[in-house]
């Protein structure tokens, strides 16, 4: 029952609407600077709320556990994703490492999405989720470099090295990571008071911006699919789906080992299942130029973003309640 609730939500419903919109390619569009505001926004207010949830939690070893195994999954899910894409599709090198950079690094939207489902399923998780979602950006970029080096180490000379501190400022400095973390300092320091001052306008319109958002991302999504499908073949596209619930599987491993609550656990799975679209192709149009970005953004954003938001949440929460209930 939860599932379905989560399937006919107005969030998932929005996106339905966005995503099919944009296949029956209607004009319907919203504009750039306006989506940008909103996706400041939905940071800032999950900022805020997990920096006042995370101003209660105590700090002890299980936390510190879930960094450690978040660092280590956002690490490591690349390396997976990399030997999957190499054994079944016909990418090249360069295209499999930085796309599967974007299956270790996470997808905010994503994240969020599975918080208001958690919330409308009433199901209760940690605030300090928030810190461990801007941990998971960046170690999997490290990890797609690495990859698209070794595989191609003529790249060694001077021009594999002038841009590296240009690099690590778009990874370390993207808008996502400085407004979550941001936020979610300001939420710790001011406490629950502090944001109850700010709930007019943090707290009753979330709901309503989220699926403005998702509108937009399911418009998004339908056009990368649409233009991106025809190029790839089935090998890939398989790959957006499987590779989900691969990270899904490691991540919910992990969770249980530390031995993390059901909601705290359907979190970790969403963050390891996710597929980033927003700091990792910055990060891969600036180092790895000759990758594609028709391979990678039709896969995190096309296939696998609507996978996880009409199936996947559902799918994560059922199962974290399940084994962790």
């Amino acid at each position: 029952m939860n599932a379905l609730s989560t399937l006919l939500s107005p969030v998932v419903l929005f996106f339905a609407l966005g995503l099919f919109a944009a296949i029956l390619r209607s004009p319907m569009s919203v504009p750039q600077s306006f989506a940008k505001g909103l996706a400041i926004y939905l940071m800032m207010a999950i900022g805020l709320k997990g920096g006042v949830e995370m101003s209660k939690t105590a700090l002890d070893g299980q936390v510190f556990a879930v960094f450690g195994a978040a660092t280590l999954l956002s690490f490591g899910l690349p390396f997976v994703a990399y030997a999957a894409l190499r054994i079944t599709s016909g990418l090249s090198k360069v295209d499999a490492a930085a796309t599967a950079g974007h299956y270790g690094s996470i997808s905010i939207v994503t994240f969020v999405a599975a918080i208001e489902a958690l919330r409308m399923a009433g199901v209760p998780s940690s605030g300090y989720l928030v810190a461990v979602a801007a941990v998971m950006e960046t170690p999997a970029i490290i990890s797609a470099l690495w990859l698209a080096m070794r595989g191609n180490k003529a790249n060694s000379d001077e021009d594999s090295h002038h841009d590296r501190g240009e690099l690590a400022r778009e990874v370390l400095l993207n808008a996502s990571i400085v407004v979550l973390l941001g936020a979610l300092v300001i939420g710790a320091i001011a406490g629950e008071d502090g944001f109850e001052r700010l709930s007019p306008f943090f707290k009753a319109p979330f709901q309503g911006v989220l699926c403005l958002f998702m509108l937009d991302m399911g418009l998004n999504a339908g056009r990368g699919l649409r233009r991106g499908w025809r190029k790839l073949g089935v090998a890939p596209i398989a790959f957006g789906l499987y590779m989900p619930l691969i990270g899904a599987s490691i991540g919910a491993l992990c969770g249980v080992l530390i031995g993390i609550g059901p909601g705290d656990l359907a979190l970790l799975m969403v963050l390891s299942a996710s597929a980033s679209y927003i700091a990792v192709p910055a990060a891969m149009r600036l180092a790895l130029p000759e990758s594609d970005p028709s391979v990678y953004l039709t896969l995190s954003l096309g296939v696998t973003f609507p996978f996880n938001i009409a199936i996947g949440i559902p799918l994560y929460i059922a199962v974290a309640s399940l084994i962790s209930g």
